[in-house]
């Protein structure tokens, strides 16, 4: 168990490292000392994390007929939260050393043990509850009166939306609103790299049902985020599908299931989906006056609160599981150094597998060297394919270390550019998971790698 445990963490150690290393996430501020688990992503980590949501938003909104996407402020009316329960009832138990004054969720310190942080033992003040939701002021005064809150999640816009959504797009049930969009949470203890941060984005969906259909809806959405698991590339056995019981679902939810990853520092919560029943409609409907009820297209006297099923992704820890899900090191034979009984001596490759469709770039334009006349073909070459394909230049260094850099970062084609392309206007494609290589000609090189991407 032990040695499995320090594998674990070495692996969370290698990505935080190839992550920066690349330039798929660095961290925030870094030059000032950085603050506290911020992170900003890279150029790598903006493509990858494009890529997840324009699949999400493509997958669930642009191919359904039956879903339509809002994009909301994240500042809302005060009266918002108050309705929805958040400020009542969003909160987790804390307890604080009076030593330090560093908190720490009530559940993963022992009061009794010295304090993580100082080492002083029994210094833990009474555990507390404490309110996540992030505060801010609007206007120049710091008062009461111009108390707002950062979002703390994206649902409640869907919600006092709906009304305005139903009337424009005329939708019948059912039917769901989406949207992406960042979330703020003052969390206790915020760490592991990016699965828990302060700042983070959600792909949140409230789909409306008739009461009597919420079962199968919620069964339906299970499936639907299941499937998505596998298209990012994780293994069915990496993951497990939670029931949550009644005292520990959100204050909204008449039935929950987190669908939880293995991270390599223990089993935690990935994605969820909750049965929101008829809740946060009719809290808002009564709070604000406005009638939030659905008409029956076909029969105008059938008025009624639709109930809720609320699947969410989370776009940060789909990030991490996917790049902990393409992560691998092979050995594979180095032709270029022989050891002493004349066979070849083995090398670690390591190379980021992600999915086609997740990979931040799709080709590599490498030349074999940097003289003009293997310049003169692969630079217009490298200029006609990043109108097609999110394509990358590499002239330095020698061949097989430009190889493992794209391996690294996860590149499924690097496309080298020889001297017997000048005269056979043919280059030379190597697949990044197989190492294959094939000889293609420049003019059906377009068409072959949107064969081989799409």
């Amino acid at each position: 168990m032990a040695k499995e445990a320090a594998h674990a963490e070495n692996l969370m150690d290698k990505i935080v490292s190839l992550a920066k290393r690349r330039g798929f996430i660095f961290p925030g501020s870094e030059i000032y000392g950085g603050l506290q688990n911020s992170w900003d992503y890279g150029p790598l980590g903006t493509e990858l994390k494009n890529n997840i949501k324009a699949e999400w938003w493509k997958r669930f909104v642009h191919e359904r007929t039956d879903m339509v996407g809002i994009d909301a402020a994240l500042i809302m009316n005060p009266k918002v939260w108050e309705v929805s329960g958040h400020l009542e009832n969003f909160s987790d138990p804390m307890v604080e050393c009076r030593e330090c004054n560093n908190r720490f969720r009530a559940g993963q310190v022992d009061v009794k043990d010295p304090c993580p942080s100082c080492g002083k033992r029994g210094t833990f003040a009474e555990a507390k509850m404490f309110n996540l939701m992030l505060k801010t002021f609007l206007g120049p005064a710091e008062e009461r009166a111009s108390t707002v809150y950062l979002r703390p999640e994206t649902a409640q816009a869907m919600f006092v939306q709906f009304k305005n959504v139903l009337e424009t797009t005329r939708k019948r049930l059912p039917f769901g609103i989406a949207q992406i969009g960042k979330a703020f949470r003052n969390e206790i203890t915020p760490g592991n790299f990016i699965f828990r941060t302060r700042e983070f984005e959600l792909m949140e969906i409230e789909y409306f049902v008739k009461e009597a259909d919420w079962e199968d809806a919620f069964e339906n959405w299970q499936g639907e985020m299941e499937q998505w698991l596998k298209d990012l590339g994780v293994k069915k056995e990496h993951y497990e599908v939670v029931e949550i019981g009644e005292g520990d679902r959100a204050h909204y939810s008449k039935r929950t299931i987190d669908i939880e990853y293995k991270y390599p520092f223990g089993q935690k919560e990935l994605y969820g989906l909750a049965y929101r029943g008829d809740f946060d409609l009719k809290n808002h409907m009564e709070a604000s006056g406005e009638d939030l009820r659905y008409t029956d297209p076909d029969n105008a006297k059938d008025k009624f609160l639709p109930h809720v099923i609320e699947p969410t992704w989370g776009v940060d820890r789909s990030v991490l599981v996917a790049m902990l899900e393409a992560y691998n090191e092979e050995q594979i034979a180095n032709r270029k150094s022989q050891g002493e009984d004349g066979e070849a001596e083995e090398d670690t490759r390591v190379v980021m597998k992600f999915p086609y469709w997740l990979a931040p770039i799709k080709v590599a334009v490498l030349p074999l060297s940097k003289k003009e006349e293997l310049r003169n073909v692969a630079r217009p070459l490298y200029e006609d394919l990043v109108k097609h394909f999110v394509t990358e230049y590499d002239e330095t260094q020698s061949i097989g270390k430009r190889y493992r850099r794209q391996d690294e970062i996860g590149t499924p084609f690097c496309v080298t550019v020889d001297f017997e392309s000048v005269k056979d206007n043919a280059v030379t494609v190597r697949e990044r998971d197989s190492m294959k290589q094939e000889r293609i000609e420049i003019n059906r090189l377009k068409d072959y790698l949107a064969k081989k991407l799409t």
